[in-house]
């Protein structure tokens, strides 16, 4: 008896052990959400977070495709797109298009940038509307696919301005859907965080949502295949500060995915 009397106090420190180092872990990780303070100044993000010498919007398009159609519908839009978008009357930049390589499957992802924001936007769509060749494009392009879904975004100001650069390359998009309210905190940690990872001019672009999923953050990254992915990863746990970044920012995130792209022949990224 005596011994169960030890043998039952034994299970309740242990259960106390545990429900305290929950408890801590809890108070941690509740912490690591205020750490930090936000900038106080009253305003909407995309003021506080984008490039103010700069009035872009971006459009990202997710295309499934149907397997069987892929090969065509690479083939049409390397055809079409380029040739559409290189009218000067049309205030709009193919930045890239690409395959999903790992990830979701048969899946084409395109990066549009809009050169004077949403007005911009407005007068690219009116004169697609006019274009005969596109509207026959169109027509053909959904005989082809599954499903399709677009967001706009705006540039973080501490990110590169996504350029053409030359390839071989592998591209990684890393979507990231975070906590509502948690946008400038993700910012303020990102500003710093940005400069552990250009050393090797992977770095691409960032953008955060405005009209479609919110409070979405997309990161391009470039590589020259997956091994140096692995390695530039790597490389940066080894920089003072790159730990403090991931330790803060992973309680904003709700949900994250990476993709591996592979470009088309046509697109200004290779």
């Amino acid at each position: 008896m005596r011994a169960g009397g030890h043998g039952g106090h034994g299970v309740l420190a242990l259960r106390g052990l545990a429900s305290s180092s929950n408890r801590a872990r809890e108070d941690s990780w509740l912490k690591s959400l205020f750490v930090r303070k936000v900038d106080p100044r009253k305003d909407a993000h995309s003021n506080l977070l984008a490039k103010r010498e700069t009035s872009s919007l971006y459009k990202i398009q997710f295309h499934n495709v149907k397997p069987e159609c892929l090969e065509a519908y690479n083939k049409l839009c390397e055809e079409v797109l380029p040739k559409i978008h290189e009218e000067k009357n049309y205030p709009c930049t193919l930045v890239g298009t690409w395959n999903t390589w790992y990830g979701e499957q048969d899946q084409a992802v395109h990066l549009w940038r809009y050169e004077g924001g949403y007005p911009a936007l407005t007068e690219v769509m009116s004169k697609l509307r006019k274009n005969q060749e596109f509207t026959e494009f169109r027509k053909e392009r959904g005989n082809m696919l599954l499903s399709r879904k677009n967001q706009l975004l705006l540039e973080f100001s501490f990110w590169n301005e996504p350029v053409p650069r030359k390839g071989p390359n592998i591209y990684e998009l890393r979507s990231y859907q975070l906590r509502p309210g948690t946008m400038i905190e993700w910012g303020n940690y990102w500003a710093r965080a940005i400069g552990y990872r250009q050393d090797n001019n992977e770095a691409v672009a960032g953008f955060f949502s405005q009209i479609g999923q919110l409070y979405m953050v997309h990161h391009l990254w470039a590589y020259p295949d997956l091994q140096s992915r692995d390695d530039t990863r790597n490389a940066a746990w080894q920089k003072d500060g790159w730990d403090e970044c991931v330790y803060y920012t992973v309680p904003l995130i709700q949900e994250m995915e990476s993709r591996i792209m592979i470009p088309l022949k046509s697109s200004p990224l290779q």
